[in-house]
């Protein structure tokens, strides 16, 4: 075990600092099959407990069966033809989370939203990273099916339970590393990175680079608007070129951006209100810090404080968004103000949700294709918006 362990700290230490995430993706997708380094889904179920249990037992089995090297999840990939299909933005709140709450000796995981130029925009490839922790991983607790103590490993594409003793084998690090070798970057890739996301970006986007460390190129495109005195920008796109990470914020999502020799900050707002009277409250901050070896951080900081109503005008839009859901589940007409109505229940339901109806996620859940199916797609994005904000204040 000590020789294992200096394996991996050797491995850890030359480690290729600038992978490009599309062509390690790529690369993973030529092996064709899962195999005991990494594993393809067409999507994440986080939101059932089925989906969370197999989602864990994966990590753990991968980090078992992967002590000195990275293993990854390829999410976005239609399983039998291997095919490049795409899924929405995913906000990694609640991956880590997830993993510390289930699993003893719990690897670290990242998550990156991944662009690919035949996917729509967006659209993005999942993917997930196992960092290697040199110990054995176990079910903390109880996951559905799976028990307390439970050890799993990957035999090929399966990940198994271990009927006795496991020990932990290096057996994928020469492969892992080659791999990650052959999606290193090179100026070419790197210059081509710039010139698209430049020439993809309208001009009132105002696209721009920066260089950090003289090693980092990170681009980004914002529309700018003043708020009160400030500058806040929206429809924000900011991709790490040489990684292929990107992050992305909507339309409706409204930031600040700011930044040093060292690191690059965005801090988002939440336009929060009753009767048109809303405010800006800061919501998250995300740090893109760069380190001075060669690898950067992203780091969240919920900075979300919820605002205080009248808890009477606060019952009465809660009971109205309850009737307008009735009437949507029975299929009943609304009325012109209830139409108007609609436009706000996910927010309205958000802000009743700060104020302790707990069960307002679910009573937003139930008009959900309702408000899918609105031709306008604006009251979509502020659902999934509000579900979003719900997911970050309850796993924070």
């Amino acid at each position: 075990m000590p020789n294992l362990i200096r394996k991996g700290m050797f491995y850890f230490n030359r480690i290729l600092k600038m992978i490009n995430k599309r062509l390690l993706i790529k690369n993973l997708l030529s092996h064709n099959d899962e195999n005991s380094f990494y594993d393809k889904k067409q999507k994440l179920s986080l939101h059932n407990k089925e989906g969370k249990a197999k989602f864990i037992k994966h990590v753990c089995a991968l980090s078992n069966s992967n002590p000195t090297n990275n293993s990854y999840i390829v999410i976005g990939i239609e399983d039998e033809e291997n095919k490049i299909i795409g899924v929405d933005f995913f906000d990694d709140s609640k991956i880590q989370n997830l993993a510390n709450a289930y699993l003893t000796n719990p690897p670290k995981i990242q998550y990156e939203n991944v662009p690919f130029p035949t996917l729509p925009r967006h659209k993005v490839i999942g993917l997930v990273t196992v960092v290697p922790n040199n110990k054995m991983t176990s079910l903390a607790k109880n996951a559905l099916k799976y028990k307390q103590g439970s050890v799993f490993f990957r035999r090929g594409s399966n990940s198994m339970s271990s009927k006795g003793v496991f020990e932990l084998k290096n057996t994928n690090q020469e492969i892992v590393e080659a791999i990650e070798k052959n999606a290193s970057n090179n100026i070419e890739l790197t210059l081509n990175g710039v010139f698209d996301f430049i020439n993809n970006h309208k001009k009132e986007y105002n696209p721009q680079y920066k260089v950090f460390n003289e090693q980092f190129v990170l681009c980004w495109a914002g529309k700018k608007s003043i708020i009160n005195g400030e500058e806040f920008f929206s429809r924000v796109d900011i991709e790490l070129i040489n990684e292929q990470v990107q992050l992305f914020f909507s339309a409706l999502d409204e930031v600040q951006i700011s930044y040093n020799s060292h690191s690059f900050i965005i801090t988002e707002y939440i336009l929060l209100g009753i009767d048109k009277k809303e405010i800006h409250y800061p919501l998250e901050k995300t740090i893109i810090h760069f380190k001075e070896n060669g690898k950067h951080d992203l780091v969240n900081e919920l900075l979300f404080k919820p605002p205080a109503f009248d808890t009477t005008i606060i019952n009465h839009i809660y009971q109205n968004n309850n009737a307008i859901v009735k009437k949507i589940i029975a299929k009943q007409a609304l009325s012109v103000t209830e139409h108007e109505d609609v436009f706000r229940l996910p927010t309205n339901y958000l802000i009743c949700y700060l104020h302790g109806y707990l069960d307002a996620p679910t009573q937003l859940r139930k008009a959900k294709e309702y408000i899918k199916n609105i031709a306008d797609k604006t009251t979509y994005i502020k659902y999934k918006e509000a579900m979003r904000v719900l997911r970050k204040v309850k796993y924070n």
